[in-house]
């Protein structure tokens, strides 16, 4: 089952109910993409759970790859290996720059600040990590520690991909690889930290922050290349 509705300036917004497989989402947003820059359909912002997979970015590193007891997909987004399974909330924007200010990397700052300023509803501090990509928090042990990630790729200035935040995820499914190709750092979760958030409590607390992180992509500096 999939909920469907409007977000203002017409982004079409979908909440599925069932969990998606990785490589059918993956083929979906593909095609939306090109929809989208062709002028064919409307933008769309898509929250989704996945079966549990890892997924390559373009700068994987197959020695990242520990334990391959999943399905392991080729995403073409940025990044490296990523996990998606039950209890994560992942969201996929896929948005045209061309209406809005074309700036990449602001992009990517506009995502990272909607997760940060939703984790605060919620009583976690989250934030950003010079040289680590992610959203950051600090663990039960109060060590740093990964509790969102995030990668886009963006074809004629039409974003795709998105982000992931750990909802109640079992954690031990990010042993398989090094996530992100960071070793050092561990991941967590709302429930690890104590938060109790379901998909619906956190699904209401991001979109109630939607209008401000749709108004933040209108304000960043146009770049003079196209991606």
């Amino acid at each position: 089952m999939t909920l469907v509705q409007t977000l203002p300036g017409d982004i079409e917004l979908r909440i599925s109910q069932t969990s998606v497989p990785y490589r059918e989402a993956l083929a979906e947003m593909t095609e939306r993409n090109t929809a989208i820059a062709a002028g064919e359909a409307r933008e769309l912002i898509w929250f989704l759970e996945h079966p549990p997979v890892y997924t390559a970015g373009t700068s994987a590193d197959r020695h990242e790859l520990l334990d391959p007891r999943f399905d392991v997909v080729e995403a073409g987004r940025g990044g490296r290996y990523t996990y998606h399974g039950p209890g994560q909330r992942v969201v996929y924007v896929l948005l045209d720059l061309k209406k809005r200010a074309r700036d990449a990397r602001g992009f990517v700052h506009a995502l990272e600040g909607w997760v940060i300023d939703t984790l605060a509803d919620f009583g976690v501090e989250g934030f950003r990590s010079e040289g680590r990509i992610g959203i950051w928090t600090r663990d039960v042990d109060g060590r740093e520690a990964k509790i969102g990630a995030i990668g886009v790729r963006i074809r004629k200035w039409v974003t795709m991909h998105g982000f992931s935040v750990n909802i109640h995820p079992d954690l031990t499914h990010f042993t398989g690889i090094v996530p992100c190709g960071i070793e050092e750092f561990g991941v967590t979760s709302l429930a690890r930290l104590g938060k109790d958030a379901d998909y619906a409590s956190w699904d209401r607390a991001l979109l109630a922050r939607a209008d401000h992180f749709l108004a933040t992509l209108e304000t960043r500096c146009p770049r003079e290349t196209a991606s």
